[in-house]
């Protein structure tokens, strides 16, 4: 075979291996082998050598291993990431980029759905979905809205509401008359005092420094 049967070649990682095409595995021992005894310079005590993940069996390449560490030096099988090209690197980081970049402008494109309810929520009535709600109307003690997003409810709220229930913490929640049996916003909890002021303005719940704070605002 006039094609050299063993390619050495050096990276950061260590010692890439790679065989001549048609090259059997005794042709590849033999020559790996007879490296090894030559004292070629490649070949130096506690250097890491590499092999193709795709050449030969893995019980093959386990003799492999166990002929380069008699010889002092430490074998390992190649991960795929390794054995790729430069530019087959660039290509792939390239290609992941721009998926990153085209999901990232997915969800900015992605438009806030909201469910609108126009009518009272009473006592063991419950609204639970992953977009923000608007109630037209009061949400009576023993009634709950779970919502994804935020909560906005025109007239008094006197039920337990739960805006970010999967995780969002920028959601918010106001109403006309803010006085919730519980109150919730992404993994927080709070209650409303028992006795509250009075107040003409509306209300908004949001987190500020890791705390639910109720303040008045202007609709």
């Amino acid at each position: 075979m006039s094609e050299e049967i063993v390619k050495i070649k050096g990276s950061k990682s260590g010692l890439q291996l790679s065989f001549a095409d048609g090259a059997t595995f005794d042709d590849v021992r033999q020559d790996i082998e007879d490296k090894l005894v030559s004292g070629t310079g490649f070949f130096l005590r506690g250097t890491l050598v590499l092999l193709p993940s795709d050449a030969f069996t893995e019980e093959e390449r386990g003799k492999l291993q166990k002929l380069f560490h008699e010889h002092g030096l430490i074998c390992r099988t190649m991960k795929p990431a390794e054995q790729q090209t430069p530019s087959e690197k660039v290509r792939e980081e390239s290609k992941q980029h721009q998926e990153a970049v085209k999901k990232a402008k997915a969800e900015k494109d992605k438009v806030q759905e909201m469910v609108v309810v126009n009518r009272t929520l009473r006592g063991g009535q419950e609204i639970r979905t992953e977009s923000s709600v608007m109630v037209c109307g009061n949400v009576n003690p023993g009634a709950q809205i779970i919502a994804g997003g935020s909560i906005d409810i025109r007239g008094t709220c006197r039920g337990m509401v739960h805006a970010g229930a999967f995780g969002d913490s920028t959601a918010f929640i106001i109403a006309d008359h803010l006085m919730p049996t519980q109150i919730r916003i992404s993994n927080l909890i709070a209650r409303s005092p028992d006795e509250m002021e009075k107040t003409e303005r509306a209300e908004r719940a949001s987190i500020k420094e890791g705390r639910i704070v109720i303040e008045p605002i202007e609709r």
